[in-house]
């Protein structure tokens, strides 16, 4: 047991084991890379920019929390307002030897963004990659894409972006890879003169592990290449035409064989006499090894089976070489890649000139006889891909017990698809969430939702907000709607993120076609979605007022909690009126009988960036706290209608359900008050007590002896759920760096997505004997060996029933129910099925407790 381990080894050890997230490790990589130059006595620095979006929601804040570290690495930080201008600035970066007065012989460059950003980018990416890099800077592109749509609008995948504007494709599998194909991949673009995209799926960046780290495992071997004369980076005076054949017929080769040079694509295991291939990438990779495990095909049974494995770290473009020396002597080839075919038609390009005898069956999204066999939606699971590889086994290893398994991983893949529940908990609004109130719209009227919290409004059919627009798109799909319908006016809300990131350009085409909409422009100070950051510039709602009185817009409103403070403002332009929220359905009047393109400018921080303001001093504590007297409430419900709040919960009674508020949840945003109701007692002056430390021995004394596991080869599974915001993922944390410190192996995989604080959120943990691989963080199905269930509802849902396995499956169940948003929307209508919840997971576990 190492007693020295710390949280700040991520960053500051230099080799060894450190336990890590996949954001962290990115934001490791290059003060690796510039580590690395140092030792080399190289001259250089290194930017970053990008924009915010899961699976890297996080990232500029973790990055901000390392600023001491990157300063000292000379790396500068600069969040773009977009993702297309953060990935111009960081083309700016390679421009920097190319003029006098430089100080540094080259500085390196990583942009980041979410897949929808990788889209909005494709320009930038073409011009700044045939451009081509400096010889001493580099460019990284990292994708986060979001496979099983999540927190997302569609899924997402990148590869054929990138590949779109011929940068070459790198897929880690492993957070370990992450590192590894950043800092190769930063020294193949020095030396191809190409921008490098790297792909993230949250699998990586939502997990955590123990990670091995030692800056002399990233020496390159710099391949026998031929280089063009005047080589293949970026120079001045460059025609259009050059460029592109320097990057087709030089730099995409160097790139190729740079990969081949560097082992991108190792043949993972050997098979003398092969006869069957199976060649992966990505998270795909470790479905197929977490499969051959199920299949039980060890290396051994490989060699029987003739089975030969091709891990490919390059995607695009696949090194021709690699995949020929992979088919040599193959008759079939499977090839299991997440979503859409990129490697499988390739590859099938690549043999397709080999001699009759020497070309192998191709097969991948489909089988021989054109059916479908590994799946291009959503993404992969263990079972799906081990029944996909059972299809392409030679007859004799489709053994009586392989074909049992494989029997067993059909139904449990059915019985997850048919899981149907009890209750669900859809992630909601915060208490005391502006978008709560401002979300609402005049009867009659209807509204277009955007990208934010405030998307789910959507899921509150009341709220008439059905439609929903790329980022920067929101309202303009009335423009082409309006000349053809006989409604006369919408409303369309508008994130003040997305409104500094895009919008302001919807609001100008608005104008531009005279069409009849009213923007609800929700200013909060915060990028809630992704963790609260602050909007990337100077932001405020007199600067909106007059950004959007400069468009041309016909009238503008501005609805706060305290209007006061805005009405009389020296810089407010002219047209604006001023109203207290409570009377917002009167602006929204207003605004709907004007011709043309109006604004209404809905002013009210962010409840739980205000929450975390007050707890660290930066904002005055409300003076006082809302309760409900029970002995007077009648149930109405009408303090949920009239805030939609979720910490108003139930509360049963001998008397029937009455309603209480949930003071630790609580934001106290005082809504709930407008209710037609005299039973709320306001306490001035109040606040909740602190807690004390917690005597929890005699909780310890009652619970059973446990004697652990002791770790082998196979994983060990733990699956944690509960609800966001309420600890999941610290529980998560501390068991993983708690097997780190054991020196046992351990990946976890946090499940959040959307907005998740009140949404369903679960953490897988895995782990195994030290030196053991394990092959991804997901649990498979039927493989959880312990559930710890801090909330029923997730349980017994989709994501969860489906992990346990009644012979296998130890299980804890916390019996406490919270509230979920079904009772917000429908409070007197909901009835809790607590008995149905817990029969359906006892059913699914051998144990319960």
């Amino acid at each position: 047991m190492r007693s020295e381990v710390t949280l700040a080894d991520k960053y500051a050890l230099e080799t060894g084991r450190a336990f890590m997230t996949g954001v962290q490790a990115l934001v490791r990589l290059p003060m690796l890379i510039r580590t690395i130059d140092r030792a080399a006595g190289l001259n250089t620095a290194g930017f970053i920019s990008g924009y915010r979006g899961s699976p890297l929601g996080t990232y500029d804040m973790q990055l901000e929390q390392a600023k001491a570290l990157l300063d000292a690495h000379d790396i500068v930080v600069q969040r773009g307002i977009n993702e297309d201008l953060g990935a111009t600035a960081v083309w700016g970066t390679q421009h920097v030897p190319l003029f006098n007065g430089h100080r540094k012989d080259g500085v390196f460059g990583l942009w980041y963004g979410k897949g929808p950003g990788v889209d909005r980018t494709g320009d930038v990416f073409k011009h700044a990659n045939f451009a081509g890099t400096s010889a001493l800077g580099g460019v990284l592109a990292l994708a986060g894409d979001d496979h099983s749509c999540k927190s997302s609008t569609l899924p997402n995948q990148s590869e054929f972006a990138f590949a779109d504007a011929e940068m070459p494709v790198l897929a880690p599998a492993t957070i370990d890879e992450v590192i590894d194909f950043g800092a190769k991949g930063m020294q193949m673009s020095r030396y191809s003169g190409c921008w490098v995209g790297i792909k993230t799926i949250a699998d990586l960046m939502d997990a955590s592990a123990s990670v091995q780290v030692d800056p002399t495992r990233y020496n390159v071997r710099i391949p026998d290449y031929e280089l063009p004369e005047g080589g293949l980076n970026i120079r001045l005076n460059d025609t259009p035409e050059a460029k592109e054949i320097r990057h087709r017929h030089h730099r995409l080769p160097a790139a190729q064989a740079f990969a081949r040079a560097n082992g991108f694509n190792p043949i993972r295991i050997d098979t003398p006499h092969a006869r069957l291939g199976v060649a992966a990438s990505g998270k795909g990779y470790l479905h197929v090894l977490d499969a051959m495990r199920l299949l039980e095909i060890d290396e051994t049974e490989a060699h029987h089976i003739g089975l030969r494995l091709w891990k490919v770290g390059m995607v695009w473009p696949l090194d021709p070489v690699a995949a020929k020396d992979f088919a040599d002597g193959l008759e079939t080839v499977l090839v299991v890649e997440e979503r859409r075919a990129l490697i499988e038609p390739q590859l099938r390009d690549v043999l397709y000139t080999l001699p009759d005898g020497r070309r192998p069956q191709v097969l991948g999204k489909v089988d021989r006889w054109g059916a479908p066999l590994v799946r291009d939606t959503m993404d992969l699971d263990t079972a799906h891909v081990a029944i996909s590889l059972f299809e392409v086994l030679p007859e004799f290893a489709r053994t009586p017990l392989r074909t049992a398994i494989i029997d067993q991983a059909r139904t449990r893949a059915a019985a997850k698809d048919g899981v149907t529940t009890v209750h669900q908990r859809k992630p909601f609004y915060c208490a005391g969430c502006p978008h709560n109130i401002s979300t609402t719209v005049p009867e009659g009227s209807r509204a277009t939702a955007g990208i934010g919290c405030h998307y789910m409004v959507q899921f509150m059919p009341d709220r008439h907000s059905e439609i929903c627009t790329h980022m920067g798109g929101e309202g303009v799909t009335w423009v082409g709607q309006a000349p053809f319908t006989d409604e006369p006016h919408i409303f369309a809300n508008l994130g003040d993120g997305t409104y500094f990131h895009s919008g302001l350009l919807a609001i100008r085409q608005a104008v531009a076609a005279h069409v009849n909409i009213t923007y609800k422009i929700l200013y909060n100070d915060a990028v809630a979605m992704t963790g609260g950051q602050h909007v990337d510039g100077v932001l405020h709602p007199v600067t909106v007022a007059q950004q959007v009185a400069a468009e041309g817009v016909k009238h503008i409103v501005m609805v706060s909690d305290h209007p006061d403070r805005w009405r009389g403002h020296r810089n407010m332009p002219p047209r604006v009126s001023f109203y207290h929220r409570d009377d917002l359905e009167v602006a929204e009047a207003e605004l709907k009988a004007i011709k043309g393109t109006t604004v209404l400018i809905y002013d009210q921080m962010c409840a739980t960036e205000l929450r975390r303001r007050r707890k660290r001093g930066l904002a005055p504590q409300k003076k006082e706290r809302i309760f409900i007297n029970s002995a007077v409430c009648e149930g109405c419900g009408d303090c949920s209608v009239k805030s939609n709040c979720i910490a108003v919960g139930p509360k049963e009674t001998e008397l029937g359900r009455k309603r209480e508020i949930d003071q630790s949840a609580c934001n106290v945003d005082t809504s709930c008050v407008k209710g037609f109701c005299p039973s709320f007692v306001s306490l001035e002056g109040a606040q909740l007590k602190k807690a004390g430390a917690a005597d929890i021995t005699h909780l310890i004394a009652d619970l059973p002896d446990i004697t652990p596991p002791a770790l082998t080869d196979k994983p060990y599974n733990i699956l944690l759920t509960g609800i966001g915001g309420l600890g999941v993922t610290s529980l998560s944390a501390m068991l993983g760096m708690a097997a780190h410190i054991d020196e046992a192996e351990v990946v976890c995989v946090d499940q959040i997505g959307l907005a998740q604080r009140g949404g369903a959120v679960d953490a897988h943990i895995r782990l195994a004997r030290l030196g053991s691989l394990i092959p991804g963080g997901r649990i498979p199905l039927g493989e959880a060996d312990t559930l710890i269930a801090a909330d029923m509802v997730t349980a017994h849902g989709k994501s969860s029933l489906p992990l346990l396995a009644k012979e296998r499956t130890v299980g804890w169940l916390n019996s406490t129910l919270t509230p979920t948003a079904e009772f917000t929307l429908d409070s007197t209508h909901t009835v809790f099925d607590i008995l149905g919840m817990t029969r359906r997971v006892k059913a699914a576990v051998d144990t319960l407790h």
